[in-house]
């Protein structure tokens, strides 16, 4: 398999992006039940900017290599695998390793992208998208007619949630900078600004009755006017804490203390409910039925795809070898849309 060059983007600990390395090596073998992938284009998350700073909570110990999601063919099945698999184009999600030419995954865990998509495209909805499919239709439940509030709306995952909210029939308002707002009203959605509007009171001058859901990745405080703004019988759905994601000590504090707040507040009797998002949760205890689900929403999320229900723009597609650029690139919050890394 030599003609095929192997690299793969290492984190070596916490450091600047400038501080990643790459390194070449043999193309993997598959081994029993495998597939080894040839990526076509793996993106840059949320994920990999904790991670960088030792703050995601649950990433490996330094160095490992980065890339939570990736598409690609493939290029070679282990024992026990279906060899026809071979040169088609399947995604998978896998937390780390992604940033690499090749990644070793197991078969069960690729899900098949249809004809018509292209990597890029079909990447750009791989962990934004099941993120956002799972929670408003998982989690929230939501329904035609209701009224939800998404944070940080013109983001990798808040884009999506909009979008997939308007097909389901939903109203939406969404917090984002001003930059995002014509994007936004496009898009049928009632922007906030959250850097110089009272976030709060401007949402409930456009749902007086509050909301049915809240989404929320920022964390903090945002997470206690989030829970406020609720209707009688809504749902918080809390993902993640970006707020302290330039802060030093525990990063399991800020999550800690947010399901600490999930916990007290559903208690209440007041019918709202609180939940904490993790796209991992129920992997190890019960692994086919994780590993169903995830096939059958990104399936879900790759049918809006190709039927127009949303787009998710690539702000920008860099080889691996500029994997820094591409990292610098989507921390500077001055793109819209997914960073892309191609081989």
């Amino acid at each position: 398999m030599s003609n095929h060059p192997f690299v793969e983007v290492v984190l070596p600990g916490i450091v600047e992006p400038e501080g990643l390395q790459i390194r070449r090596a043999a193309v993997p073998d598959p081994g029993p039940g495998q597939i080894v992938i040839a990526m076509e284009a793996t993106g840059v998350s949320f994920a990999e900017q904790q991670m960088r700073r030792g703050r995601y909570y649950d990433q490996p110990p330094f160095p490992f290599v980065p890339g939570y999601d990736l598409v690609g063919r493939v290029l070679s099945t282990g024992q026990g695998v279906d060899p026809a698999l071979t040169g088609r184009r399947v995604a998978a999600l896998v937390k780390v390793g992604g940033w690499a030419s090749h990644v070793t995954v197991e078969a069960r865990d690729a899900v098949e992208v249809p004809e018509g998509l292209t990597a890029s495209e079909a990447e750009t909805v791989v962990v934004n998208g099941i993120t956002a499919w799972q929670m408003l239709h998982g989690t929230a439940r939501v329904r035609a007619g209701q009224t939800v509030l998404v944070h940080g709306a013109g983001g990798g995952v808040g884009l999506i949630l909009v979008q997939l909210a308007r097909a389901a029939g939903v109203k939406v308002i969404g917090t984002a900078s001003a930059r995002h707002h014509d994007v936004l009203r496009d898009l049928g959605v009632a922007p906030v600004d959250y850097r110089t509007a009272n976030v709060p009171a401007r949402v409930r001058e456009l749902a007086p009755g509050g909301v049915d859901a809240v989404f929320d990745h920022v964390g903090g405080r945002s997470v206690i006017d989030s829970w406020h703004l609720l209707a009688p019988g809504g749902t918080l759905v809390s993902y993640g804490s970006a707020s302290t994601r330039d802060d030093s000590g525990s990063k399991q504090l800020p999550v800690l203390k947010i399901l600490a707040r999930i916990w007290l507040w559903n208690t209440l009797p007041n019918g709202r409910r609180a939940h904490f998002y993790n796209i991992w949760a129920g992997q190890k205890l019960h692994k086919d039925r994780f590993r169903a689900r995830l096939h059958a929403d990104l399936t879900e999320v790759f049918t809006a795809l190709s039927r127009g229900d949303i787009t998710a723009p690539v702000a920008a597609q860099l080889p691996l070898a500029r994997a820094a650029e591409a990292l610098r690139l989507a921390e500077s919050g001055t793109v819209t849309g997914k960073v892309v890394l191609t081989p």
